[in-house]
């Protein structure tokens, strides 16, 4: 799956979000997702997840083989050095 298609799904539902996506194994079906976003504030990790795994559910049917989530909040990723 392309990259940028990711993106844009993940941006079209958490309009804040930064989005990066890696491919894990070269296959392009097997993606390192981050995601940082205020829309995971006061939200567990699990209910963060669910929140991704959702946007993407059709993509995973086809196109995505598995997926490797890290969901931050903009402070949570300034705090990690991630911006």
């Amino acid at each position: 799956m392309e990259f940028e298609k990711v993106k844009d799904l993940i941006k079209t539902s958490i309009t804040d979000a930064e989005v990066r996506v890696t491919d894990l194994t070269g296959t392009q079906d097997h993606l390192g997702i981050l995601i940082i976003s205020d829309a995971f504030e006061g939200k567990r990790l699990l209910q963060q997840h669910q929140m991704i795994m959702d946007i993407l559910k059709e993509s995973l049917k086809e196109e995505i083989h598995a997926v490797q989530l890290k969901t931050l909040t903009y402070d949570k990723a300034k705090n990690a050095g991630l911006l």
